[in-house]
């Protein structure tokens, strides 16, 4: 009977293994022989001793980036699963080709709950949910829907999609349920791909014009960074909504307070650039800016969403099968 191959835990706090792998550690168990959680720290006795035979890697949130120095470490090393948007955040992909390292993630499995809470937010914006509840609050009494918020609702709303990521098409797919038209700006998609999605493809100032709900989906990267700036502010119509559940980098965080702080357009942040923003950041005091930490992935009982598909790609690898989340070298056939 062949062995089975050997696996450790990479990943920070040590609570990330139990809330990833909980409920599937006994399925996890048997196709693997699980080594104790290795948490942040790669370069200490207990770590090299327990990465020296290592087959595979499943890595999380915390494990810190792997070198070639580190690589040497681990000669046994074939297969890294990453519970994550991409294992190449960890490992030079080049590097592992190099070395036949396979590299996977659950990027898919991340990407459902992002896509929901975006569809979510998108819907509560239109209905302009906040701003109801803000003038019910102040009242407390009977609100005259048709004359304090006849500005409300979604039919024939206008959504901008910025980026046609995993995300994005996910976030397209909820949106052609409803009746909402949808937009969307990726320089990297074809009017055939978009119209797939249920979208219109559009230039970034045609879709910052165009729309009354703005969400951002593209990577970040040097040509993204702070494309959301002062002229792309300035494009949005009064009352748009902008909401970025990609990067905060994306933003220009001081041309958004210039324009939120007037009152002129509305957004809904899950990420900022910083992450958090200063405890006296005006963003945090703003009426019409709503701030959440960072929950639009994978959080509590989505965790173990991430762990099961985790736990499949580590069946694959056992039973000879390709990984369903492989990663490959841009470029490579």
């Amino acid at each position: 009977m062949k062995a089975r191959p050997r696996a450790v835990l990479a990943m920070s706090p040590a609570t990330l293994a139990e809330n990833l792998f909980g409920p599937h550690r006994e399925r996890l168990s048997s196709l693997v022989d699980l080594h104790p959680v290795v948490l942040s720290e790669l370069d200490s006795a207990g770590a090299r001793s327990a990465l020296a035979d290592a087959e595979m890697l499943l890595a999380g949130w915390g494990c810190p980036r792997i070198d070639a120095v580190e690589l040497d470490r681990m000669p046994q090393l074939r297969a890294v699963v990453f519970a994550g948007g991409s294992a190449g955040a960890l490992v030079d992909p080049l590097e592992a080709e190099r070395r036949g390292i396979a590299l996977t993630n659950t990027g898919e499995g991340n990407a459902q709950g992002v896509a929901e809470y975006t569809f979510a937010t998108i819907v509560l914006a239109g209905k302009r949910a906040r701003h109801a509840e803000r003038i019910y609050q102040e009242r407390r009494a009977f609100i005259d829907r048709e004359a304090l918020l006849g500005d409300t609702g979604n039919f024939g709303r206008t959504v901008g999609l910025i980026g046609a990521s995993r995300i994005g098409r996910r976030v397209a797919g909820l949106l052609a349920h409803t009746d909402m038209r949808v937009l969307v700006y990726d320089p990297y998609v074809g009017p055939e791909d978009a119209a797939a999605l249920g979208a219109e493809l559009v230039d970034l100032d045609h879709l910052l014009t165009a729309s009354d709900i703005v969400s951002v989906h593209a990577p970040a990267v040097a040509e993204t960074e702070r494309m959301i700036d002062d002229r792309a502010f300035g494009l949005l119509r009064d009352g748009a909504v902008l909401i970025n559940t990609a990067r905060g980098s994306l933003v220009d965080h001081d041309a958004l307070r210039a324009h939120a702080r007037s009152g002129r357009i509305e957004a809904i942040l899950d990420v900022t650039d910083p992450e958090p923003l200063d405890p006296d950041d005006e963003l945090w005091h703003l009426p019409n800016v709503t701030i959440t930490p960072h929950i639009a992935g994978a959080t509590g009982n989505e965790l173990h969403r991430l762990g099961r598909d985790a736990v499949d790609e580590v069946a694959r690898y056992v039973a000879g099968r390709t990984f369903v989340g492989l990663e490959r070298i841009p470029g490579a056939v």
